[in-house]
């Protein structure tokens, strides 16, 4: 799999549609980004007419734009819609937080 990292501006990137998991306002998590930056960066796909989809990150992305950062580190991944889909489910099945609505419509993405 191909990947670069590079900083991305948060007005290029989009979120990935039909996100099962729902981004909340997270006041820890903002108030880190703000005293660390962003420790883990963010996982993308590039856009064919621009921009990069999130495939890992929304709530990061949203800490950030909350933060008043105007930029965020991303992985920079090629993937194929498929491996979109999983990528982004297993990366947030184990979260904390993750209403079994959330699971169950994330666990039917994955199945399609």
């Amino acid at each position: 799999m191909k990947e670069t990292i590079k900083s991305i501006a948060i007005g290029d990137l989009r979120p990935f549609p039909d996100n099962p998991f729902s981004v909340r306002e997270d006041l820890e998590l903002q108030d880190s980004v703000q005293k660390y930056g962003v420790i883990s960066p963010l996982v993308v796909r590039p856009l064919e007419g621009g921009g990069y989809e999130i495939i890992s990150g929304h709530r990061r992305m949203a800490a950030c734009e909350a933060a008043g950062m105007d930029k965020v580190p991303a992985f920079v991944r090629e993937m194929d819609d498929t491996t979109a889909v999983i990528a982004l489910v297993d990366s947030n099945l184990h979260r904390e937080y993750v209403l079994p609505s959330e699971k169950a419509n994330a666990y039917k993405m994955k199945l399609e």
